[in-house]
């Protein structure tokens, strides 16, 4: 499908939610009662879903905003009501290996669970999900309006989509029952239970591994932690999901060669050689607009190293037109998948497999 005509059709599902206004107009969304908690003395909380653990009084949020403790009860805010609904081609999220030149329903409910000073969606990721202008999407809509539009995917993505985790399962249950495929493009930062659930419902996971180092985490997130990160991308590995992660190269921040060399090679040792690897381009954003963007020779070099390292199948991203944007047979080199931006220009897989030389190309093919 031509992306003018995805840009078209998005504008056709905004004309068609019902209920659409600005947050102060509407009735919201009645809050509905979270996943993942205990209750503590005192009527206070103790949120399970993610890393940050938060002990929540009455009256209070969690550090995603998303979360409120009601009398002693935790409730989402971010169910059925997100900030964002469009028509992206998949190779936005970005997925190389998933259906190349399809078209993705893409979901985001404001907030996050991270506040990472160079975020690129900053507008929304902190916004608070009920107090932002947002749409009026239930679960059934949601997948009723990705079938109309003929999008194989439903793809939770803009913010982190952890934040929305009851909205996003919910539509992830429906969307596997109606026939459509489920994909999040997601920071990683969530416990190993509630994920363990939502990934018998995903069929693919971008994760943003953001750097290699526990104390660029700390610096740049909030005082976010590493290890969880990874710990969800072997996971995501372990139990078959398909997998892709993306790399932001920040200028003096994360762009170590030897650290990016740390990171290439804990990726190969722990979730193989086939697992692909966007090298991003910084642009100037949020708290960090004072900085450059990521010069081309660096995302060059990391992307040398990858290679060196042993990884099959690694891409730069933010830079349209580079060559590193097309995916290649890692047997006989030709181009498999020729891409410039979102745009497929050729597609030389066959049954996956390269139609050149055979060569079995990892991915979601058909």
């Amino acid at each position: 499908m031509k992306r003018c005509a995805s840009v078209v059709l998005t504008l056709l599902i905004l004309m068609s939610l019902q209920g659409y206004c600005a947050a102060q107009e509407k009735e919201k969304a009645v809050p509905r009662v979270a996943s993942f908690w205990q209750k503590l003395k005192d009527n206070v909380v103790h949120c399970e879903l993610c890393p940050r653990s938060c002990v929540i009084k009455p009256g209070q949020r969690g550090f995603c905003t998303a979360r409120i403790n009601k009398d002693g009860i935790l409730y989402t805010l971010g169910y059925a009501n997100p900030i964002a609904v469009n028509i992206d081609p998949i190779e936005k999220k970005p997925f190389f290996h998933v259906l190349p030149g399809t078209n993705a329903f893409s979901i985001a409910v404001a907030g996050c669970n991270m506040r990472c000073l160079f975020c690129q969606n900053w507008q929304i990721s902190q916004a608070k999900p009920d107090e932002a202008a947002s749409y009026d999407l239930p679960p059934q809509a949601a997948v009723d309006q990705a079938a109309k539009n003929n999008c194989p995917f439903i793809v939770y993505t803009y913010t982190e989509p952890t934040i929305f985790y009851e909205y996003m399962l919910d539509i992830s249950k429906l969307a596997r029952a109606k026939g459509l495929r489920n994909g999040m493009h997601t920071c990683g930062y969530v416990n190993q239970e509630p994920l363990k659930e939502l990934l018998k419902y995903m069929d693919a996971v971008n994760v943003d591994l953001k750097g290699f180092n526990p104390g660029f985490y700390k610096k740049m997130g909030s005082m976010a932690e590493i290890t969880p990160v990874l710990e969800t991308i072997k996971t995501i590995k372990k139990v078959g999901v398909w997998l892709e992660l993306t790399n932001l190269i920040i200028p003096g921040q994360n762009d170590d060669p030897k650290e990016i060399r740390r990171m290439c090679e804990w990726i190969k040792e722990n979730i193989g050689d086939e697992v692909p690897l966007h090298f991003s381009r910084f642009m100037p954003s949020f708290q960090l607009q004072n900085l450059p963007p990521t010069p081309v020779e660096k995302l060059e070099e990391a992307y040398r190293i990858a290679k060196d390292v042993g990884l099959k199948y690694v891409y730069i991203g933010n830079v349209p037109g580079h060559p590193q944007e097309n995916t290649y047979c890692p047997n006989c080199k030709k181009i498999v998948v020729g891409r410039i931006g979102y745009e497929i220009l050729e597609n030389n897989i066959k049954d996956g497999k390269c139609k050149f030389c055979g060569k079995k190309i990892a991915g979601i093919w058909k």
